[in-house]
């Protein structure tokens, strides 16, 4: 149930409302750059995130399933243990790797990074979960990146390929994966499984 501090505000047009993100639920959270800014150009970007994700998860704790990260925009697969976790790690994240960007490219003061704040989606049901992740680690694929998902280094499914110390720590989901499962992920999704994501 929506808090009445937070409904009170919302009602008065106050500033941006508190986002109501329960512990427990399995989330896809995903972001881009404003105006399809190209976040990731180089191979020193890519690492630059993933370092912002490993120095986050050290003070913010984190379950991590799965994740993704593209040239404009990145999929995580996120599954906090209480209310509040997800909120407290987006912002540090999202707060960490801005500042970092925008040092890194002599851009600062030059405006805003992201579109807007993260969006993020509890998982609706067990089958859910295993598409999602699906699509996630399948965006580089998608994108005629690589021809497997293990084989691009800044998804989960083909980290390995990275220097140990760029890892990121990934937790097993609360359901086993299916016996296939990389087959089935390298395996082509259909346009209406993909529709269906979209618009979950």
């Amino acid at each position: 149930m929506i808090d009445v501090a937070v409904r009170h505000r919302y009602a008065c047009g106050m500033a941006r409302t508190a986002r109501i993100a329960p512990g427990g639920f399995v989330y896809h959270v995903l972001n881009r750059g404003v105006g399809k800014t190209r976040l990731f150009q180089t191979r020193k970007d890519h690492e630059a995130f993933q370092g912002c994700v490993i120095d986050t998860l050290a003070v913010e704790p984190m379950r991590v399933l799965a994740y993704c990260v593209m040239q404009t925009h990145w999929h995580l697969l996120l599954w906090p243990k209480r209310d509040g976790e997800l909120a407290a790690f987006m912002m540090r994240l999202s707060n960490t790797h801005v500042r970092r960007w925008l040092s890194a490219h002599g851009q600062v003061g030059s405006g805003h990074l992201y579109q807007g704040r993260y969006k993020s989606f509890a998982m609706q049901d067990d089958e859910h979960l295993g598409t999602v992740e699906r699509y996630i680690v399948r965006n580089a694929v998608r994108a005629n990146r690589v021809e497997r998902a293990e084989d691009w280094a800044w998804c989960s499914a083909g980290q390995q390929l990275l220097p140990e110390d760029l890892r990121v720590a990934l937790t097993d989901g609360p359901l086993p994966r299916r016996g296939d499962w990389l087959r089935w992920v390298n395996r082509p999704q259909t346009q209406a499984e993909e529709a269906a994501i979209r618009r979950c």
